[in-house]
């Protein structure tokens, strides 16, 4: 997924700089954005009760990232497809002994987190989408949440149909 074009607006000091979307800030600080959702989730001791290393701590982020990214990139009116990324990480962290809770808390990390970077780069905000794009995030990261949850309750029913 590429970042779209970029334009430019005055600065304080009457230098250029740079416009881009929300997606394409997320596209770029992606990276950033996962250290600090780990250092957020580093300083949880629920969260860091179950032991993991940072790989498998963090590597569902760049895939439900893309996942906010292609949705904030979706013509309004599109209807957002659920995201199997989600789905992949409520079985997954159902496994490694996750409880719900813990699950919620990752998600509003993940949303803290995401504005945080926005914030960082406001100065390049196109001011004009905002709003719209923070509801939209909010929107895509508690649906998400939803797909998590309910894999995550398929699996804790079917483990009791079973015994397994």
């Amino acid at each position: 997924m590429k970042p779209v074009e970029s334009s430019a607006k005055p600065g304080k000091n009457g230098d250029a700089v740079t416009v881009e979307s929300v997606a394409d800030i997320l596209y770029r600080e992606s990276q950033t954005l996962i250290a600090e959702w780990l250092r957020r989730v580093e300083k949880e001791s629920d969260l860091m009760s179950i032991p993991m290393n940072r790989k498998d701590r963090t590597g569902h982020l760049p895939h439900l990232i893309h996942d906010v990214i292609k949705r904030l990139r979706l013509d309004a009116g599109t209807k957002a497809p659920i995201s199997k990324a989600a789905a992949q990480h409520g079985d997954l962290r159902r496994k490694q002994g996750y409880t719900v809770a813990m699950m919620v808390e990752e998600s509003r990390l993940l949303q803290v987190s995401i504005f945080t970077v926005l914030h960082d780069n406001v100065t390049q905000l196109e001011f004009n989408a905002l709003l719209p794009d923070v509801v939209t995030i909010a929107d895509e990261v508690d649906a998400q949440l939803k797909e998590q949850m309910l894999r995550f309750m398929a699996a804790d029913a079917a483990k009791k149909i079973t015994g397994k």
